[in-house]
């Protein structure tokens, strides 16, 4: 049985979405990523009106001027995510609710929304987290109290899954956003990368722990699992679908990637009789149901020609066949596709994510065991994951947050499915939902308008997106001049006065600027020349040498002469460059650094027959040639780990 026809995505020459630089007070930019509802219509040329839909918004620190050089990515706004109202709070904390509890009623004044990652302070997440667990079990809950134990529980596991939500619904809108090749691209690439990492490892116990330094190797790693793990899925659902005599149908996201996919069946099918294998596809058998044999639902005629595969109705031997959708999977989920929506049984997608939840709950809370803890639970628990995960059965899976994020960003942006099928689809989907802390679409919608509407109104002199900064900066600052020891007491101060005593620095606003600035300036061009020398084996074939020399100059005129980091960038360097002009200018900083990591990098250069004789005796000027010369004739040892370099 051929696929019911490939991925659909929208055929228009118009941007999907587009990005609007709004000035913040103080030297801050607002820049939000903007969604067209109806993608076969343009934005309007100067309204933000019904036409498209505020998605994210992320605030640049620019220090109020135009070098992206000292700008900084501060916090990260997803349009949705909100407070939530007090009712949805107290449902949240009841064991076993395993459902929403109404929505947030829209305000006429909406305050400023929660941002749902700061990108100036990832750490703070982590610590957050950190402190509910040790007050869980530490100081103010009583561990033997079951019902203290569940509620608690409870309110953290919907707290943490309605922001992982807004946390993967934002990634894939960046995501769509970067692949879209009309749209004017505002943020950098590094800035997007960046962005993006940080999304991934928001989801990882101790991702705010990782260094900007390592976000594009975690940005590269994403890209390649989730193709990995898409096309696996694919092939996978294709291949079991076809075999059930059933027909597969992905769908596209509005850049054209299937992240999902629907599986029909013929109504003219339904009669036959035969074997149906429920692995992957975890429905029950269409053959010879009466639910789809009085089928009243939504249908779609397509055409196939004589060899099954979809064609237009005018070709020739095309042929009519009414097609009734049976269930929708998402395709980025590991091991197997997941079951989403089944159009038939509504609650079996429902039943599979309760199953986990409920074993989770009951261990843990009633019978209070931890695979940390109780050996035998942990080998019970390990052989259950495994057999059910062989078998394609997805009652074990995680959650399907990513799943459903995605599958709801792709039905408010509406790119693939027919309205009618998209209505019943969001309908359906709105039934799965078991967070109290969720809203349905229609009012997400609502609050989705009032969110960007808010920060809008903040972004003026002094308003709260300017506080924001200024706070930041102040934080910031006081990094740069108290280690790390020097801070914990001034937090401890702060905390034993009651917030009485807050640190404050005697420079003024206009110092600490310009000393933010020199300093974001050389943690931009540091890590420019790591990844420069980590890209590649010759740093020009990826990077424009200019660009290279320039940080380079920069690092030489601002930096510190003990920075042991520009020693290695300076040695690396010259061994990855062909370029006479930059060689000259890493010997000549690793001279002007005077270090004893940059006096070996200079022996090694020195030391290297293989090295120019031009650029030996540069490196021979800056040791001070007879001092070099006794080092090679009388430390065989050194010169060796020099070679080595």
């Amino acid at each position: 049985m051929a696929s019911a026809g490939p991925p659909s995505a929208i055929a228009s020459d118009l941007p999907l979405f587009r990005i609007v630089r709004d000035a913040v007070a103080g030297g801050g930019e607002l820049l939000t990523v903007f969604g067209r509802i109806d993608p076969t219509a343009p934005f309007g040329e100067h309204s933000r009106g019904g036409d498209e839909m505020p998605l994210v918004s992320v605030l640049r620190d620019t220090l109020g001027d135009e070098d992206p050089a000292n700008d900084r990515l501060r916090y990260v706004w997803v349009h949705g995510y909100t407070r939530p109202s007090t009712t949805q709070r107290l449902a949240s904390a009841v064991p076993f609710l395993n459902r929403r509890a109404g929505n947030k009623t829209p305000g006429g004044s909406a305050s400023m929304p929660p941002s749902v990652i700061d990108l100036g302070a990832p750490t703070r997440e982590l610590w957050r987290s950190a402190l509910w667990t040790a007050a869980q079990y530490g100081l103010f809950f009583d561990p033997y109290s079951i019902a203290v134990k569940t509620s608690v529980r409870a309110f953290r596991r919907n707290d943490d899954d309605y922001r992982s939500a807004q946390v993967m619904r934002g990634m894939a809108i960046l995501a769509l956003y970067e692949a879209d090749t009309k749209t004017t691209q505002v943020l950098t690439p590094v800035e997007m990368r960046d962005v993006q990492a940080r999304f991934v490892l928001a989801q990882k116990a101790l991702g705010g722990l990782i260094d900007d330094v390592y976000l594009q190797k975690v940005h590269e790693k994403e890209i390649t699992s989730s193709l990995d793990v898409r096309g696996h899925n694919w092939e996978l659902l294709r291949q079991r679908a076809e075999a059930e005599g059933l027909y597969f149908d992905p769908l596209a996201m509005p850049d054209g990637s299937a992240t999902h996919a629907l599986v029909w069946v013929a109504r003219a099918d339904l009669e036959r009789t035969r074997e149906f294998e429920s692995r992957f596809l975890n429905i029950k058998s269409p053959w010879g149901d009466k639910r789809l044999l009085q089928w009243k639902g939504f249908t779609e005629t397509r055409h196939f020609d004589a060899d099954g595969r979809a064609t237009t109705p005018d070709a020739e031997n095309a042929r009519a066949v009414e097609l009734i959708p049976l269930a929708l999977y998402g395709l980025d989920h590991p091991k197997i596709p997941v079951l989403l929506v089944d159009f038939r049984d509504h609650s079996n997608p429902k039943r599979r994510e309760l199953t986990r939840r409920l074993l989770n709950d009951v261990t843990r809370n009633l019978l209070s065991l931890s695979p940390f803890g109780d050996l035998d639970y942990y080998i019970g628990q390990s052989v259950y994951n495994f057999v059910t995960g062989r078998r394609g059965m997805d009652i074990n899976q995680p959650s399907r947050l990513r799943s459903y994020s995605q599958l709801k960003l792709l039905l408010s942006l509406d790119a693939t499915l027919d309205p009618a099928l998209a209505q019943e689809t969001t309908r359906l989907l709105e039934r799965v939902s078991m967070n109290p802390l969720q809203n349905d679409l229609d009012v997400e919608m609502i609050l989705v308008q009032q969110s960007h509407a808010a920060l809008l109104a903040a972004r003026g002199s002094g308003g709260a997106l300017q506080k924001l900064m200024e706070r930041d900066r102040r934080r910031e600052f006081t990094r740069l001049e108290h280690g790390a020891t020097a801070r914990t007491f001034l937090v401890a101060a702060s905390i034993a006065t009651a917030g009485l005593y807050r640190h404050r620095e005697s420079e003024p606003p206009a110092v600490q600027q310009q000393r933010l600035d020199v300093t974001r300036r050389l943690t931009f061009h540091h890590r420019f020349l790591k990844e420069a020398v980590a890209g590649s084996p010759l740093v020009e074939v990826t990077t424009d040498i200019a660009d290279v020399r320039r940080a380079l100059q920069f690092i030489m005129d601002h930096g510190k002469p003990t920075d042991q980091a520009t020693a290695r960038v300076a040695e690396r360097l010259f061994a990855q460059t062909d370029d006479g002009q930059t060689r000259r200018l890493a010997i000549a900083c690793l001279e002007q650094l005077g270090s004893e990591p940059a006096r070996r990098a200079l022996l090694a250069i020195y030391s290297n027959p293989e090295t120019a004789p031009e650029f030996r005796a540069l490196a021979g000027n800056a040791l001070g040639a007879p001092q070099a010369k006794v080092a090679v004739r009388g430390d065989a040892a050194t010169l060796a780990q020099a070679g080595s370099h």
